[in-house]
């Protein structure tokens, strides 16, 4: 058919966007514009590539088909780029990474000094703090998005969305000073029956932790605050208000004088961390080079070593 790559960039970008209008906002362009290229490319198509749902559009099959076909064509020549930046030795450009809160707070002040190395890199970071199931459809606005999901879960299957693990993040039970469990070095699931608990909405990896617990124990979690914010979390911790889940290495540096960290045992508490990424995004050698950095440091996280 002789496609064009910016008449294949569009019919994926409706893919992931799902509306004209969606697609419009992210391309800069009208959503009449949008509406007409899309009339030129099902011409030259001669079979239909879109069909109206009420008031929008959806792709048809053979509309899917050259999507699928569009990301394929986008990785082969970001892999060429990255071969000839390769060859030239040039690490450059500009990435965009977003982070639920927790995670950016833990990885990118090192990520940072570990990219100081490339000064023709710039890194662009975005607070994203979503439920569990909404990460992998950053991908489309973000070169990286650094996600959570909890223990024993799977991760992202869109064969859109590239994963690449980071670290496990244990979750401790975070208990005020004065707490009657606060000396011990760890604590069993049925030993929190009872607890006024502080959790985050059902979403998220640390209130599924918090069901889990609550069902080894064989009695519902009583759960009186609900917030996603770690350190409003911690505060209502610290002045006996309930307890809570926190993830241990985001966490530790906060406890000090303030609450203590009580590991579980008797059950596998915590939160899987990763990087999920477009194939051709990933392909990149600028995108490549700030994922090797993450992973760097997370591993430095995890032993527990000092940055660098």
């Amino acid at each position: 058919m002789g496609w064009e790559w910016g008449q294949l960039q569009l019919i994926r970008e409706l893919a992931d966007r799902g509306s004209v209008t969606a697609v419009a906002a992210a391309t800069h362009r009208t959503p009449s514009a949008v509406s007409q290229q899309l009339k030129a490319i099902q011409r030259q198509a001669g079979i239909p590539l879109v069909e109206h749902v009420g008031r929008g559009l959806r792709l048809t099959d053979a509309g899917r088909a050259l999507a699928a076909s569009a990301g394929g064509v986008a990785t082969a020549l970001a892999e060429a780029d990255a071969t000839w930046d390769a060859f030239l030795g040039r690490t450059a450009g500009t990435v965009r990474l977003a982070s639920f809160f927790s995670a950016g707070e833990l990885l990118v002040p090192g990520l940072v000094e570990r990219l100081s190395a490339y000064p023709e890199l710039t890194v662009e970071t975005f607070d994203e703090d979503v439920a569990t199931a909404d990460f992998a459809a950053l991908v489309v606005d973000y070169d990286l998005v650094v996600a959570h999901r909890p223990d024993d879960t799977e991760p992202a299957t869109d064969t859109g969305v590239r994963v690449t693990p980071l670290l496990r993040e244990p979750l401790d039970v975070a208990v005020a000073l004065d707490h009657r469990l606060a000396g011990r070095e760890q604590v069993e699931p049925a030993e929190l029956v009872g607890e006024a608990w502080i959790a985050p909405p059902p979403e998220f990896p640390i209130e599924q932790a918090v069901r889990a617990l609550a069902a080894r124990a064989g009695a519902p979690a009583r759960i009186v605050r609900r917030t996603t914010h770690l350190p409003l979390m911690e505060g209502l911790v610290a002045r006996g208000q309930g307890i809570a889940l926190l993830p241990r290495y985001s966490t530790q540096e906060h406890a000090s004088g303030r609450f203590v960290l009580v590991p579980v045992t008797g059950i596998r508490a915590g939160r899987l961390i990763e990087v999920l990424s477009r194939p051709e995004r990933a392909a990149r050698r600028a995108v490549r080079v700030v994922l090797a950095a993450l992973q760097d440091e997370a591993h430095r996280i995890a032993r527990g070593g000092a940055p660098g």
